[in-house]
């Protein structure tokens, strides 16, 4: 029994139940046969027409896991026929991490012997802030943390210091508190492998002079020691594999002679500079083209002047150079069969750029890199839609991981993919380079399979969360939102019906999605409580690749706002493909 005060009197409530929903239970006397337990064959045949194991070692293995986990938790019915996995030890192995949605062994599962530009890769953005981009405070903490979450290219901005004689990592023009850069580069070394032995790809924003870039030059090279990769020549015609770079940190930035040019851009530059060096298409495309055409003699005339004081070790240390825009979006896509670069693009001009060269972004990502970061105006350090990016072939879409919400959620899901090494390979519709084939994510497509979602039920905030922290009055009255995050003919989200006053919500409610480009959906899973369903500490949510769900009934554990999982909350679904 449980009790809430209300005014001056008290409502009381039955205590929270942990037995399975009707359905569940259903499924259970389906094979226990109305004997009340279910014997080995029985849980053999549960294993290979509900859960989809495939008769042999493995399935002979999963039997026995799971008769010794109900054994070690004294839920086995003992003797003869009637014998067996109780309804209750049924009921807890089910909702144990071993029966996880996805592979509980999170191994890499996926080729990782192809070039860079074939594979999606965990990228943030501005690193190192410990919040919004304006006025937080700088730190190599936010760079440990993601590293550890698996995120494989860390962003630096590095300014001068106000002596201009050590350099400082901060968002440049703002009230953000700066960090020294050793810090941020000792704490890269140390923590880089943690989480994934694959390439950490380091971008610098670089607004150093020359005498500055020699003494970075020197900081890196000392620091990483033989975890640098460096290129032996000055361009590639290929990218190495993340097989090939595994256990090193790999640079990435602009080269050197753009530092005079981009410092005095900053002087004409409007307001929105304020949050930063990069320039999106929005103003430079705006330009009248003699305006320029003069703009490109000017640049051309600056690289003679500036190319005596770039620091050629510092230039050595650039193993995938950053391609300098020339805001013709034809120009800037246009892939060489010699060399392979980085090109980077801002969420506006990114966005004007799929309508009018979606086909280009796609054959360009074939070979080359490309990263799309949020627009500079996003001062609370928010997201955009990631699927923008992938569902043309982007590898690096650039996330602020202090920025909370739905949008990073995606990508946290994204990356929860390939055993969490950070690397996720990218669908062969992206690879075929067909011009009668190539992908086009906007139009109509066949649907390929469809995924059955049947959520049974979710326990578990009883145990994480006071009993008023969601209804100060009542248990809380939970209802549950299902969809899928992929290409726009299969993004959809539906919803259970609302359980009034329980700790043990059971749903029971099953839905179906068609899937089009099943290779590039995220399955989204979302709990609220009725009351107030957009409060930030809802009631959980975990985002998931649907290539890598197992099917048959498994549990999901839920996450909190900030992406961290929950120590008990988790739900019972079945997931069906047909």
């Amino acid at each position: 029994m449980t009790t809430y005060r209300v005014c001056c009197f008290l409502r009381r409530f039955g205590a929270a139940s942990s037995e399975p929903s009707e359905e569940l239970g259903d499924v259970f006397q389906a094979y226990a046969g109305g004997g009340g337990a279910m014997g080995e064959e029985a849980l053999r045949r549960f294993l290979r027409e509900v859960q989809g194991e495939a008769a042999g070692e493995e399935l002979e293995a999963t039997a026995r896991e799971v008769m010794a986990f109900a054994a070690e938790q004294r839920l086995l019915r003992k003797g003869g026929a009637g014998g067996g996995l109780t309804v209750e030890g049924f009921h807890r192995w089910l909702c144990s991490d071993a029966n996880d949605a996805l592979d509980p062994r999170r191994r890499v599962n996926q080729e990782m012997g192809m070039p860079l530009s074939h594979y999606f890769i965990y990228t943030g953005h501005n690193s190192y802030l410990t919040g919004n981009q304006l006025s937080s405070g700088c730190s190599e903490v936010p760079i440990v943390k993601a590293l550890h979450d698996g995120v494989r290219v860390i962003e630096l901005d590095l300014w001068p210091n106000a002596a201009n004689d050590a350099v400082h990592v901060l968002h440049g023009r703002t009230l953000t508190s700066p960090v020294d850069v050793m810090r941020c580069l000792e704490a890269i070394k140390e923590h880089a492998f943690m989480a994934s032995p694959y390439p950490v790809i380091l971008t610098l924003e670089d607004h150093l002079t020359p005498d500055l870039q020699s003494k970075v030059a020197k900081m890196i090279k000392e620091t990483f020691g033989d975890m640098l990769y460096t290129c032996e020549t000055e361009s590639m015609a290929e990218f190495p594999s993340p097989d090939d770079l595994k256990g090193k940190i790999i640079v990435s930035t602009k080269p050197p002679k753009e530092y005079l040019q981009t410092k005095n851009a900053a002087a004409v530059a409007d307001d929105e500079s304020v949050w930063g060096e990069e320039i999106t298409d929005d103003r430079a495309s705006a330009k009248p083209a003699a305006e320029e055409a003069v703009d490109e003699e000017q640049e051309a005339e600056t690289d003679k002047k500036t190319q005596q004081g770039v620091d050629n070790e510092y230039r050595r240390l650039i193993a995938i150079p950053l391609t300098r825009r020339k805001h013709d979006m034809e120009k800037d896509l246009r892939v060489d069969p010699d060399r392979v670069a980085r090109l980077s693009l801002g969420e506006k001009a990114y966005e004007k750029a799929i309508v009018t060269h979606g086909a280009h972004i796609i054959r360009f990502t074939q070979r080359n890199l490309l990263r799309i970061f949020p627009r500079s105006t996003r001062i609370t350090s928010s997201n955009y839609n990631p699927l923008m990016g992938w569902r043309y072939g982007v590898q690096m879409v650039a996330a602020n991981m202090q920025g909370h919400g739905r949008k990073l959620w995606l990508t946290q899901g994204m990356f929860r993919a390939n055993g969490g090494c950070g690397y996720v390979k990218k669908p062969d519709i992206l690879m075929n380079n067909d011009a009668d084939k190539l992908f086009d994510p906007t139009s109509k497509l066949p649907v390929k399979t469809r995924l059955k979602v049947t959520v049974y039920m979710g326990d578990g905030w009883r145990f994480d969360f006071r009993k008023t922290h969601f209804d100060r009055f009542s248990p809380p009255d939970f209802y549950a939102r299902v969809g899928i995050a992929g290409v726009e003919a299969d993004t959809r989200m539906e919803q259970t019906k609302v359980k009034m006053d329980t700790w043990v919500p059971a749903w029971d409610h099953e839905m179906e999605f068609p899937l089009s480009v099943p290779e590039l959906a995220l399955l989204r899973v979302e709990v609220h409580e009725s009351d107030n369903p957009q409060r930030a500490d809802s009631a959980g949510q975990p985002c998931l690749p649907v290539w890598e769900l197992r099917p048959g009934i498994r549990s999901v554990r839920l996450c909190n706002h900030n992406g961290e999982p929950l120590r008990s909350v988790k739900l019972l679904m079945r997931f069906d493909f047909t």
